[in-house]
């Protein structure tokens, strides 16, 4: 019988582009996913030669060959932002199969500097074009459902007639993660310096803010900006010989409820309770037990949903873990997505792996270091529950990860 993976590889080391952001001279995929390697291997204390397996969405040929190197394990699944979760889970299984011992997940993804270059030409990323044949075209598109804010507008649509929440429940949920791009300085909404519309915001700044698809106003929807990110993933049995500190991958799972929204049961449901259920099972832990959460926030009403999904909240009142700002700093509750997350840190059209790089930071105890953090941003988290969304509201990666004793 195979034997329970948990703990058995570890994230060694979590590191990202050296710029990330609006980068207004451009910048490319390929360049951002280097740049992170090279710093997460600076900051492991490992030569790129010595990565033996390469998990990325598409990247990792075009990886390995910039790099020379000849990996034992190639992964290049694709399934939208949640692909990072999935890429560790998938690291983890191969390095507890015995097959690698150090691996890297990798991220880069232009998407400020690429939507410029292609504005007016459509931005393709090997998908190939528009099927009319392809069930969103027929039977998606027709009703209003194309395009991201659109999908998600009609999700939180539904959780308002369901469940009686309000715009401004979902409003504290982009405040609360200001709250925390305050004390990030890499975070694109950071401060009036780092941005014009940076800074502090309100309740009635987000219910004011431009509407983009009703209910959902601008301050409700994530940035499009330029990010590269990489972790590298160690075996248990190398875990403790780098330069920085393990953070355990206690659970992993992942799970697909649907590919076309309009095949969605529920519009107000996701695949996260089986994948987070999983990896609860294979942590023997549960959420309870979960002292910071990084939740995927492409939109107020994702992070919202999820937090119902991954038991951290009751159901329909998935707002109610940032009610009062308790999320935020300082907080009566847990702290989720203490980076800014996808709507005032940084959200290049994958948010996976940012989640990620922020909850080993944490877990690491190095997310208060004059760079990636201000004083207040380090929590005292020995535990957290990181989910990853990808497609609309389709599928769901998720990992419980714990700090090194």
């Amino acid at each position: 019988m195979p034997s329970n993976p948990s703990m058995s590889a570890a994230i060694v080391g979590a590191a990202e582009s050296d710029q990330i952001g609006y980068i207004e001279e451009g910048t490319t995929d390929q360049i951002l996913h280097i740049q992170a390697i090279s710093n997460v291997c600076a900051q492991v204390g490992i030569s790129p030669s010595e990565i033996e397996g390469i998990f990325s969405v598409g990247y990792s040929t075009n990886i390995a060959e910039y790099l020379g190197l000849h990996p034992k394990y190639i992964d290049t699944t694709g399934v939208g932002g949640c692909s990072f979760q999935m890429h560790v889970h998938h690291a983890m299984a191969a390095i507890n199969a015995g097959i690698i011992d150090i691996a890297v997940v990798s991220h880069g993804e232009s998407g400020y500097s690429g939507g410029r270059k292609n504005r007016g030409r459509g931005r393709n990323r090997g998908a190939g074009g528009s099927d009319p044949w392809q069930p969103a075209s027929m039977f998606a598109d027709p009703y209003g459902a194309a395009g991201a804010p659109s999908n998600y507008s009609h999700a939180m649509t539904r959780h308002m007639h369901n469940y009686g929440t309000s715009h401004k429940d979902f409003a504290q949920i982009a405040v609360t993660t200001r709250d925390w791009a305050t004390l990030n300085p890499r975070a694109v909404m950071h401060s009036k310096e780092t941005n014009p519309y940076g800074g502090k915001i309100t309740i009635d700044d987000v219910e004011n803010s431009r509407l983009i698809s009703w209910p959902l106003h601008l301050l409700d929807c994530c940035l499009v900006t330029d990010h590269g990110g990489a972790v590298i993933v160690a075996s248990a049995e190398r875990a403790r010989s780098f330069k920085t500190k393990p953070v355990w991958i206690a659970g992993a799972a992942e799970s697909m409820s649907h590919q076309n929204m309009m095949e969605m049961d529920d519009f107000t449901r996701t695949s996260a309770p089986e994948s987070s259920l999983a990896a609860y099972k294979m942590a023997g832990m549960g959420p309870r037990e979960m002292e910071m959460a990084m939740i995927y926030d492409s939109f107020t009403i994702t992070a919202a949903i999820t937090a119902e999904m991954l038991g951290l909240a009751k159901r329909g009142e998935g707002p109610s873990l940032w009610e009062g700002g308790k999320a935020g700093p300082g907080g009566s509750g847990i702290p989720v997505n203490t980076n800014g997350g996808g709507l005032s840190f940084s959200h290049s059209g994958m948010y996976g792996m940012m989640l990620l790089v922020e909850a080993y930071r944490q877990l690491s105890g190095t997310a208060e270091d004059g760079v990636h953090g201000l004083p207040g941003k380090q929590t005292n988290a020995k535990t957290a529950i990181v989910n990853g969304t990808g497609g609309s509201l389709s599928v769901t990666g998720t990992l419980v990860l714990v700090a090194d004793d």
